[in-house]
């Protein structure tokens, strides 16, 4: 059995470990908000945009950008796995290289061979401790994502993909070439809510656009006050519909990269706390359990030397009546 030092030592080190976990607790909370309301401003430029991009669709002569045409022969798929820089966050970094391994079972069944790009230094050394070769790779910024971060991987995944699994591209660190690719997938983790974030995949390209056909009927009520009348605006379009689409599919892929990255930071922000919580509440237990171990032991060895005391007073009581 431990002795009462033991304990005691014990005791400081997981109390010296609560303070830790409960400060990544408190960090972790005041960021999810932030998280969040960064998530609610991007989403208006999101939706905007994919409404843009549907008129446009509509108004286009041809839909034959290669960035929404589906090829027949792919051979090669782009995945961009978006981890975290920091661990620990619970089983978010595992939940979603998990679902970036299925990703990639999924592709290498009908044929594809998938190329590895990855978000954060967990995911980073997550492929290379296993020897997997990750053909581009961007760290530093999993807790605070900014435009320009989500930019740099789409300029590259981009032009990989106008190649094609025929073509090549020049590699992210500057040296040499890389072939490009047929499809482009996103494997991040979306926000639900406090307690629950989902690991989700997204295919970025081919694109899929839906839209409105340009004849469509305004019906009886088209002039009306009511927010619920299904009132389409009138475009116009300078230069022409084909020239728009074709500059604003690349930003549109840029702002889904974006929006995967606000959503996987407040999701990283979420599970950090969940776990932190959770080892807090363990050091508590520990140091509450180990605690009355210490007790335990004091009070028996307080107990055991008031009964040799009390024995030696009653043995020099007996041996002086003798």
């Amino acid at each position: 059995m431990a002795s009462v030092r033991e304990l005691r030592s014990r005791i400081r080190s997981v109390s010296s470990i609560k303070k830790i976990t409960k400060a990544q607790e408190l960090i972790a909370t005041s960021r999810i908000s932030k998280a969040q309301a960064r998530v609610a401003a991007a989403k208006p430029y999101a939706e905007e945009i994919t409404k843009v991009l549907s008129e446009l669709a509509g108004a286009s002569s041809n839909l034959d950008h290669p960035l929404l045409t589906e090829r027949a022969n792919a051979r090669r798929a782009a995945i961009l796995v978006i981890t975290s820089d920091r661990g620990m966050c619970g089983g978010y970094n595992a939940n979603v290289l998990r679902r970036a391994e299925e990703l990639m079972t999924t592709l290498r069944s009908e044929g594809k061979e998938s190329v590895l790009y990855v978000m954060g230094s967990k995911g980073l050394t997550y492929y290379t401790f296993r020897n997997r070769q990750v053909t581009g790779s961007w760290t530093g910024f999993s807790q605070q994502p900014h435009y320009t971060d989500a930019s740099a991987a789409c300029h590259h995944l981009v032009d990989a993909f106008m190649a094609g699994s025929d073509g090549e591209v020049p590699a992210t660190d500057g040296t040499g070439t890389i072939a490009g690719v047929d499809e482009i997938h996103v494997v991040y983790t979306r926000f639900v809510s406090m307690l629950s974030q989902v690991p989700e995949v997204r295919r970025l390209a081919p694109i899929q656009v839906s839209y409105v056909d340009e004849n469509y009927e305004l019906g009886e009520d088209f002039v009306t006050d009511s927010p619920d009348a299904d009132i389409h605006p009138l475009y116009e379009f300078e230069p022409d519909a084909d020239t728009l689409l074709g500059a604003l599919l690349p930003k549109y892929v840029n702002t889904r990269i974006y929006s995967s990255l606000l959503e996987a930071a407040a999701s990283e922000s979420a599970a950090r706390r969940t776990a932190m919580k959770a080892a807090t509440d363990n050091a508590t237990d520990l140091v509450n359990t180990l605690t009355r171990q210490a007790n335990s032991i004091r009070q028996a060895n307080i107990t055991q030397e008031i009964s040799e005391i009390v024995g030696g007073a009653n043995a020099l009581a007996a041996s002086s009546s003798d």
